[in-house]
């Protein structure tokens, strides 16, 4: 991947002292190289995948997508990273942490994310990363919350977001989605930081 250049930092988002790049026992959360972008093409054209988000994404808009998580992630140190399986070398998906869309109403804010390529579901990668990202979050940024949301039709990643011990708040419309989109009612879980 390019080197995109640093952003003005949101002032609401903290800085880590250097890029992070965690690691599990079976992934490495790290910055995007180019070898990415044709995996995560196809990942994005994959209509089960991406079933509970509002389309497909072509490989212009999959290539930009990644140019602006590595943009986020040289700004701030942390944000949302391409997943690397470490035993297989292969491009998993992405997993990671990003602010909040401007519009929601629990803006502003961080909200974890995930996204796996169909091969690799049904293994515990995306609950492994994004436990990772919630460590990232509290014990090395010091957050006191982290959103999540998705489709109420979307039982998959509820149930990652009950296994992470996240509290299921509301469902909300979202305003970005039309009236009678089949994806419009969303729902909000949030983790809180525990005592340390």
């Amino acid at each position: 991947m390019p080197q995109a250049p640093h952003p003005p930092q949101q002032p609401h988002l903290p800085r880590a002292p250097r890029l992070l790049e965690p690691v599990t026992p079976r992934l490495l959360l790290r910055r995007w190289r180019r070898d990415d972008l044709e995996p995560l093409a196809r990942m994005h054209s994959d209509e089960q995948v991406m079933r509970n988000l509002p389309g497909r994404l072509g490989t212009a808009e999959s290539e930009a997508f990644a140019a602006d998580c590595q943009e986020f992630l040289l700004a701030h140190g942390w944000g949302t990273w391409a997943l690397e399986h470490r035993q297989a070398g292969a491009f998993v998906g992405l997993a990671g942490l990003a602010e909040v869309p401007q519009g929601l109403h629990f803006a502003p804010g961080v909200q974890i994310r995930w996204r796996l390529a169909r091969a690799f579901w049904g293994a515990g990668l995306a609950t492994e990363a994004a436990r990772a990202a919630l460590d990232v979050g509290f014990e090395q940024l010091g957050l006191s919350r982290i959103h999540a949301f998705t489709a109420v039709r979307n039982t998959r990643s509820q149930a990652l977001m009950q296994r992470l011990g996240m509290l299921r708040v509301e469902e909300f419309e979202h305003p970005r989605l039309a009236d009678g989109h089949p994806l419009r009612r969303h729902v909000l879980y949030t983790a809180l930081r525990g005592p340390r």
